[in-house]
């Protein structure tokens, strides 16, 4: 029995040594595989420009709600919606007719302070009197006093007169001088007066005026928020203007672009209103600070020239360039291999295809970036049978 064990086991191993040894011969008759025949570029040094795509906004230069300043009824509307204006333009007219009787009674209180002081009516301007009647017959019975006083202090001295006629004369002298300053005061008074009815006068007419509202700037009605014949307060709106050139663009750049912004940066955006059209825009005012919730930058934009394509509110897909020149290593579009998530492209040195595993950067008339130092500049690629090649392939160009 142990014999017929010993015996099968030396069969087995004879058995084995045989097959490795047919399958070691098999192997060395198989010829190596042939070389793959591939197309090749060569990786180039590009100066590209580098930019980042970010959305926006486009938005109205001025939006401004009209109001009145004095209250009253609406007599007549000159401006509808989506009607454009200009500057100046009269867009509503109040009834004017309590506004016309406050200008008549300003006037009239004022021509009525200008008789007391001997002026003619008001005729829009006036000067200050020099004097007035009671100033002058003041002035002149002060120079008959005068004259008095200065002849009796003589005849005093002489003995011509007693002291107590002397002193009535110098007492009436005094009194004539206060009479004459008195007068002055008075003249002081009345014009002080006048001046305040004038002003008085000028902000009657200056409300009377504004029951007539103009448009502040060029626009469009946005929207009309009385009818005629609808009494109104002061301060309270009436029609919503919209100026709508130049319009403005607004963005929210990315912390990581934000330095590259500044006032003058050109930019350029497209937007589904008008497929296929590019417009341009320059920055001209930035925030100071970015958004601590998002942290973005808040630019606004100067759209170049106006476009009837273009209304406030639309959104727009914006092309923000942060490095006019960059330099690159770059590799023709059909040299780029991507499965399963991964992009690379095969280098091919000595023979052999090396697979080169990258992140694609910026693409520009078809060719792409190859960020981080992976090539260089003249390196040669394959830019067929990329499916067919390994890392270690042997290939023939």
């Amino acid at each position: 029995m142990n014999r017929l064990i010993v015996l099968t086991a030396l069969l087995l191993t004879a058995c084995a040594k045989q097959e490795n040894k047919t399958a070691s011969v098999n192997a060395a008759a198989k010829p190596a595989p042939d070389p793959i025949t591939v197309k090749t570029a060569r990786a180039a040094a590009r100066t590209i420009e580098k930019s980042i795509a970010v959305t926006g906004s486009l938005l109205p230069d001025e939006t401004v709600t009209v109001s009145t300043e004095v209250p009253g009824r609406i007599a007549t509307i000159r401006a509808d919606f989506g009607q454009a204006v200009r500057k100046g333009d009269v867009l509503i007219e109040l009834d004017r007719t309590e506004y016309d009787l406050q200008v008549e009674r300003a006037r009239g209180a004022l021509n009525q302070a200008l008789a007391r002081l001997s002026l003619p009516a008001y005729n829009g301007r006036i000067a200050p009197p020099e004097s007035t009647p009671a100033v002058r017959q003041a002035t002149a019975q002060l120079e008959d006093a005068q004259s008095k006083f200065d002849s009796a202090a003589k005849l005093v001295k002489s003995g011509d007169i007693s002291k107590d006629r002397f002193t009535e004369i110098e007492k009436a002298f005094r009194a004539r001088q206060a009479t004459l300053d008195a007068a002055r005061d008075e003249l002081r008074t009345l014009w002080m007066s006048v001046t305040s009815i004038e002003a008085d006068l000028k902000l009657a007419e200056k409300r009377r005026g504004d029951t007539i509202v103009r448009a502040p700037f060029d626009g469009v009605i946005g929207e009309k928020l009385i009818s005629a014949g609808q009494y109104v307060k002061d301060n309270v709106g009436i029609v919503r203007l919209v100026k709508v050139h130049p319009m403005r663009l607004r963005v929210e750049v990315p912390e990581s672009a934000a330095n590259t912004v500044r006032s003058g940066t050109r930019l350029s955006f497209t937007t589904d209103a008008a497929m296929g059209a590019q417009f341009e825009a320059v920055v001209r005012e930035l925030n100071p600070s970015l958004d601590a919730r998002n942290r973005t930058l808040s630019v606004e934009a100067r759209l170049s020239k106006g476009d009837a394509r273009l209304k406030p509110g639309m959104f727009v897909q914006v092309k923000l360039v942060t490095e006019a020149a960059s330099k690159v290593v770059a590799v023709p579009r059909q040299a780029i291999y991507s499965v399963a998530g991964l992009t690379r492209v095969f280098k091919i040195s000595n023979g052999a295809a090396q697979a080169v595993t990258f992140v694609p950067g910026l693409e520009q008339d078809g060719w792409v970036e190859v960020p981080g130092g992976v090539l260089n500049d003249g390196d040669d690629i394959a830019t067929s049978e990329l499916a067919a090649l390994t890392n270690g392939t042997k290939v023939r160009q």
